[in-house]
């Protein structure tokens, strides 16, 4: 049985384009494999176990996800070297920020208080090809300040199932989201970057399979006209028969923050 004896929390941010997404896959390339792979050569014999805080989609990014690492035998003789060493050994489109020592009470995936996550979009144009790892073009024009309005509507404690895929009768789908808003961006800028781009801003403590492109999937349709801000309120009602096929491309969306309890 695994005896875990040093605990260390790690946050890192990854460009996700060329991933199937953090969970391990039978032959598939993903962040959890590089970063388990990575730690396996710095280690050596010394036995390990990595979890992370949440998982993401193939292609999602994260400007800053965690994983707990659990250690035996031995703790980081000094963290500093250790992080210096790991960069040094990642993929280079994966970079550790920080390690921080926990005790063995903290839970990783528990003690995630809340979760920030940005879409970034931009429309009415075909744009530089070196944005598609980080944005999703819309090419029709999308009436924004309709779309602003919109995402207000998903701030709030609200039945999301209609915002999960594949939802089953037993799920939990009654979630707060303590902030969405619709706003120009300035978080992340390029000279390839199209003159106006956009990010939806969603934060909360949890999200179901999809449901924050989903939600930009029922922005995007009510950008075009195809959709109204009634359907998306009544979208947000336990007896919601609304359909939402639309699933925003994954390459938009970024895991921005994780906070932990104290």
């Amino acid at each position: 049985m695994f005896n875990k004896k040093y605990y260390y929390v790690f946050k890192v941010q990854y460009l996700g384009y060329r991933f199937h997404g953090w969970q391990k896959q039978p032959k598939l390339k993903t962040v959890h494999l590089m970063i388990d792979r990575t730690l396996k050569y710095i280690l050596g014999d010394q036995g390990f176990k990595t979890l992370g805080a949440g998982r993401t989609d193939a292609m999602v990014s994260a400007q800053e996800a965690a994983f707990e690492l659990f250690l035996q035998k031995e703790p980081l003789e000094n963290i500093d070297e250790f992080l210096a060493l790991f960069n040094h050994n990642l993929p280079q489109d994966i970079r550790a920020l920080s390690i921080k020592k926990v005790d063995e009470s903290f839970n990783i995936i528990k003690d995630s208080k809340l979760k920030e996550y940005l879409y970034m979009f931009a429309q009415g144009n075909k744009f530089h090809p070196f944005c598609a790892p980080l944005m999703t073009t819309i090419l029709e024009p999308l009436d924004i300040e309709l779309m602003k309005k919109g995402a207000q509507l998903f701030q709030g404690l609200h039945n999301f199932k209609t915002y999960c895929y594949k939802a089953s009768d037993n799920g939990i789908y009654h979630r707060e989201i303590i902030t969405c808003e619709l706003v120009e961006n300035t978080v992340l800028t390029a000279n390839f970057f199209p003159e106006q781009t956009y990010i939806l801003r969603v934060k909360g403590k949890g999200f179901g399979r999809n449901q924050i492109r989903l939600m930009m999937g029922a922005l995007i349709k009510l950008g075009r006209g195809d959709m109204t801000l009634d359907e998306i309120v009544e979208s947000l009602k336990p007896e919601s028969t609304v359909v939402l096929e639309y699933i925003a491309p994954p390459s938009g969306l970024i895991l921005n923050k994780i906070e932990f309890e104290e």
